[in-house]
This record gives structure tokens, C-alpha cells and sequence, in this order.
């Protein structure tokens, strides 16, 4: 059989290009192709014009990608005024494919943004605007480490990074409050903030931080990441 196929969910942007104005592009970081690849997966990316169940039925594992706040109405909260207008067409898309991969036992990843939204998926809230001693918005460097993330002993999380500590970058302002369910928190900043979470079979995951953003050894440490999440695909080979 072949390499696992990958899906990973795209940003919407409006960027410039050889034309003239700006234009209406999806983009994913080409390090998630890299990571998947030497993971032992094949990439492919997605926009939110996609069909979820169609998209579902054809690979064998799904990373929700980072970006914008997910839409608070969906776990019964007012947006504050911190928290990015929705994309509507966006969190659609994206929790179709969360509730086609469940249904059919798909692994998935949730980078950030995804994670927040696996964990809203399963019934979860967030917290909308983070206040704590730790910094959890530094854009710049968002190659390097500014905090580390204590794992829990035993979790696939903890076998991805052994010895169950990880350093990692953070750009993101909003967290996990009350968790989903079936979901298990694996990962801590120092300031207590959810950094990691899985499911009891390891077959949802999710990170708080970026792990396509990292350079350098720190970069090499995520690919533990992927082979988990590899690890998890009933189809395929994984490297």
C-alpha cells in the first residue's frame, strides 16, 4: 500500500502576486508539506471550497491549519471585542471535515487555530483574550522558542517529543477553557495555559503552537509530531 494521504486545511488570504491588486489566494505554510513528507505521508491541501465528505473519503489522515478566531457562536459565546470577525465559509468548511473525519475514524491534527476548533467540535469553549504571566502573542521571532510545554508521561504527545518536554514557539491569544469531550489535556505552559491535548486512542491531536514556523533542531523535533499523527492512518506506510 501506499504513503499515507495528508489533507491540510488552507488560510485564506488576500495577497499580492504578478498582477496588478491584490488577489483572493488559500495558502498553507510549505513546511507541513516537508514535515508530512518526512513523516513518510503525501501532502495535499485544500481550500474551503472543498466537500467535506468527499475530501474525507479520499485521505487518510487531516491537519486543521492555524489562522483567524473560530466563530464564538459555535460553542455559545458573544465574540468579544479581541476576537477576529468570523469566516463563516471557513469554520464551515473545517468542522464538516472534523464531524466526516469522526465519523469514519480518521487521525486529525489541530494546529492553533485547529485545535481550538477540534476542541469546539467535540463540545469545548475558549477562552477569548488570554491574561497571564506568560506572553502567548510573540510574532516576532515565531521561529524560535519563547516557552517550554511540560507533557503529560505516557501520552502519545509525550512519545512524539520524548522526553516529554518540548520547547515551542506561540502566537495565538486565545486558549482552551472548558475541554471537549473524550478529549485529554497533555501539555502545559508554565502559566498553566493548555498547550496539548489527544484523545484517549491518540487519534485526535492538538498543539497550541506552530510547528511549521520552527528552525533549526527545534524544527526536527516536530516531525515526531507527524509520525504520530502517521502512526494513527489504518492505510498506508509510514517511513
Amino acid at each position: 500500500m501506499g504513503a499515507p494521504l495528508v489533507l491540510v486545511t488552507s488560510i485564506p488570504r488576500m495577497i499580492d502576486t504578478t498582477l496588478p491588486g491584490q488577489k483572493a489566494n488559500a495558502t498553507v505554510d510549505q513546511r507541513f508539506g516537508a514535515l508530512i513528507t518526512e513523516a513518510g505521508g503525501i501532502p495535499v491541501a485544500s481550500d474551503a471550497w472543498g466537500a467535506p465528505d468527499a475530501l474525507i473519503d479520499r485521505v487518510d489522515a487531516l491537519v486543521i491549519n492555524g489562522g483567524t478566531d473560530v466563530d464564538p457562536s459555535r460553542y455559545g459565546a458573544e465574540r468579544g471585542p479581541s476576537t477576529d470577525a468570523p469566516d463563516l465559509r471557513r469554520d464551515r468548511f473545517e468542522f464538516g471535515l472534523v464531524d466526516a473525519a469522526i465519523r469514519r475514524g480518521i487521525p486529525m491534527l489541530g494546529v492553533c487555530r485547529g485545535m481550538q476548533l477540534l476542541n469546539v467540535a467535540l463540545g469545548g469553549t475558549l477562552t477569548q483574550s488570554l491574561s497571564t504571566a506568560v506572553d502567548h502573542y510573540v510574532a516576532e521571532p515565531n521561529d524560535r522558542p519563547v516557552h517550554p510545554v511540560q507533557l503529560e508521561a505516557g501520552s502519545a504527545m509525550a512519545r512524539a517529543f520524548a522526553p516529554g518536554l518540548v520547547d515551542v514557539n506561540s502566537i495565538h491569544h486565545q486558549a482552551i477553557d472548558l475541554l471537549g469531550e473524550g478529549l485529554l489535556v497533555v501539555g502545559w505552559a508554565p502559566d498553566g495555559t493548555i498547550e496539548a491535548m489527544e484523545d484517549a486512542a491518540g487519534r485526535i491531536l492538538g498543539v497550541q503552537w506552530h510547528p511549521e514556523f520552527l528552525s533549526g533542531r527545534h524544527a526536527e523535533r516536530q516531525v515526531g509530531l507527524f509520525r504520530t499523527l502517521l502512526s494513527r492512518c489504518d492505510a498506508g506506510t509510514v517511513a
